[in-house]
């Protein structure tokens, strides 16, 4: 047990601090007043995740280890609808309601794409 638990705080560790940097970049290419950052991170890390697990799930001789690590360390450490929300949140609390409109519509119609590509990608790996 504590050798999995380690693989989810290594892979959700490696995983914040890519979602950090990110999310960096994005403020500084295309400022703060719409989360760029979160919906670059909400749809890649639906199209990584679906990639990962459609990819472990061909090839039976990837281990639980893998999954782990990748799957709900790394994603988990990664997406963060929670950001997705509260920066939603504060939108509306702005009165932007057009922009939160926006970002709820992008973030949901953009991540079942993604997720559908990264399966669709895995399969042909």
């Amino acid at each position: 047990m504590p050798e999995r638990l380690l693989l989810v705080v290594v892979g959700a560790g490696i995983g914040g601090g890519v979602r950090y940097l990110i999310g960096l970049w994005a403020a500084e290419r295309f400022g703060a007043a719409f989360p760029v950052g979160t919906l670059l991170i909400n749809t890649s890390g639906s199209f990584v995740l679906a990639f990962l697990l459609a990819h472990i799930a061909a090839r039976s001789g990837a281990g639980p280890e893998l999954r782990l690590l990748l799957g709900t360390g790394f994603c988990g450490g990664y997406t963060t609808f929670s950001a997705f929300a509260a920066e939603t949140l504060a939108l509306v609390e702005g009165s932007q309601v057009l922009a939160a409109t926006l970002n709820v519509l992008l973030n949901v119609a953009l991540s079942q794409p993604d997720a559908r590509a990264g399966v669709w990608l895995a399969r042909l790996a």
